[in-house]
């Protein structure tokens, strides 16, 4: 599982005082990005990883004067896709979840590819402690 902490800044805030519902997906993302690596360079005209869906659920308001975890998981391995957990706290309370479908593509083919056995193995050791991986 990786972690990583981010500062709220008082931008990110709205009108009500607490973190805005846009800033959620960008620490997501920003949470992922490590995983990217597994793949070495991709580009539009190799290989890259495309986003498939994101969903986000807001169960408590964040606020500006702490800062948050962004847990990020792999909680899902298919054939050419992935499913990314996140799980975002902030003073020791669940405050967001999100999942985003990772798929393998080639551009040059406009379709999806496998997941190598390396690759397979790589995401594997990125799962949650007490969430088991599912195939």
């Amino acid at each position: 599982m990786l972690e990583e902490q981010f500062k709220v800044r008082f931008y990110e805030t709205d009108a009500l005082g607490h973190v805005n519902n846009t800033v959620v997906p960008m620490w997501i993302e920003t949470g992922r990005l490590p995983i990217f690596e597994f793949f070495g360079e991709m580009s539009p005209e190799t290989q890259s990883l495309i986003v498939a869906r994101l969903e986000v659920d807001y169960l408590r308001p964040i606020f500006f004067g702490s800062n948050v975890t962004v847990k990020t998981y792999v909680s899902r391995l298919g054939g050419s896709s992935f499913d990314i957990s996140t799980e975002i706290w902030q003073k020791d309370e669940l405050c967001a979840k999100g999942k985003t479908v990772l798929v393998y593509f080639d551009f040059s083919e406009q379709t999806s590819i496998a997941l190598t056995d390396g690759l397979r193995s790589r995401l594997a050791t990125l799962t949650h402690p007490e969430h088991p991986l599912d195939a």
